[in-house]
């Protein structure tokens, strides 16, 4: 590897990632992780959007035809693409230093505590507790993908991040949450509930804040990293500006540009609210919002109701053309008993208990499952539509 190099690598997680890592970054080169567990198709295509220099798999390294970076970009990520297209996010290595070092000085972590890394690598939450190994010098334990046993018979680790869904499931399997120091929550809403059931388990949960442009989660409990700012336009968007921030999308100008306001500050497309106390609360989406009969309604919000409803083992909420009022809200539900699923009638009554009755649903798709990410999130645009 030479200065400038990016290095795509589709191996799966496991020690050999410790040194790659290091060498990579004092190579002076750039990491462009590929999810192992991608079809052929799709991390060809990846692959060939990000015209890497090195690629490395099963099979071992080979150089290829392909576009060296700036020898400042120490890493390339791509996003989930749940929004369309996935775009290749770059960092420089002052702000994987920011994102590694503001977080170990928020949570008090030194260089002798464990990580336990169990999130995808070619995520950055994934890969930010290898660069934990790399630039604290802390010791880090890889799992190879999320198992609830396997997280729940660990010891020794201090911390771990993980998805809300994870969360739910290390739960379900009774693991020992006290064990940690601290769970780290991020990617995707954490109900209160969820986060209540969890500190009664004895775990000490941080909810962050943050997204792949970010380098990660850049807010933790409401509360930003050191180095990070936190703002809201009129409209009531977040906008974040720091160290930790992308330098722009390869291969695409256009995306940058729209990705930041004219004085440097990101966009991350959520609305939100700070409080008194200057603590941020994430609303939703703005591509998420449903605007029916001129009311708003909040995906997230209408979600969180009907997880407590003792029928729904999982739900997505979203918005439907409807004639009359714009958008109708639509519920795509996993009943926890499939031969007696709950009734339209009868989640909108739950529902209208602790929301405006415009945020009911007036429309009920029962599913098997819900397509998710590899980590958890909810890819809306995949929901079923017949």
């Amino acid at each position: 590897m030479t200065p400038g190099d990016v290095v795509a690598v589709s191996l799966e997680p496991g020690p050999a990632w410790f040194d790659l890592v290091g060498e990579t970054w004092v190579a002076g080169a750039a990491l462009l992780p590929i999810d192992h567990r991608l079809p052929p198709r799709e991390a060809s295509a990846l692959i060939e959007r990000a015209r890497p220099t090195v690629s490395l798999d099963a099979f071992g390294a080979r150089r290829i035809d392909g576009d060296a970076a700036d020898p400042e970009i120490a890493l390339i990520i791509h996003t989930s693409g749940t929004g369309g297209a996935p775009k290749f996010v770059q960092f420089d290595r002052r702000a994987i230093d920011a994102a590694v070092e503001s977080s170990a000085a928020t949570l008090g972590a030194s260089a002798d505590d464990r990580w336990l890394c169990c999130l995808p690598l070619a995520h950055v939450g994934g890969l930010l507790g290898l660069l934990r190994a790399v630039l604290l010098g802390a010791p880090v334990t890889i799992h190879p993908g999320f198992d609830a046993g396997a997280v729940a018979a660990e010891r020794g680790s201090a911390f771990t991040s993980l998805v809300p869904t994870m969360l739910g499931r290390l739960l379900a399997a009774g693991a020992e949450l006290s064990a940690f120091r601290a769970i780290l929550v991020g990617g995707a809403h954490l109900s209160p509930d969820l986060r209540a059931s969890a500190e009664h388990a004895g775990a000490r949960v941080v909810e962050t804040y943050g997204l792949t442009e970010t380098c990660g989660g850049v807010v933790y409990d409401g509360v930003p990293l050191p180095g990070t700012e936190m703002r809201l336009d009129p409209a009531g968007a977040i906008e974040l500006r720091g160290p930790t921030l992308m330098r722009g999308y390869r291969f695409d100008p256009t995306a940058t540009a729209a990705a930041f306001t004219e004085d440097g500050w990101l966009r991350p497309g959520d609305a939100g609210e700070i409080d008194r106390e200057g603590r941020l609360h994430v609303v939703g989406r703005f591509d998420d919002l449903i605007s029916t009969g001129g009311e708003k309604v909040w995906p997230d919000e209408v979600e969180a109701a009907l997880r407590e409803h003792p029928g729904v083992r999982d739900v997505a909420a979203g918005g439907r053309v409807d004639p009359e009022w714009g958008q109708r809200v639509a519920v795509w539900v996993v009943p926890a008993d499939p031969s007696d699923p709950p009734s339209l009638d009868e989640l909108r009554a739950f529902v209208a208990r602790t929301l405006p009755r415009h945020a009911a649903p007036r429309e009920l798709t029962l599913a098997e499952r819900l397509p998710r990410t590899a980590s958890g999130k909810l890819r809306r645009a995949a929901l079923p539509r017949d």
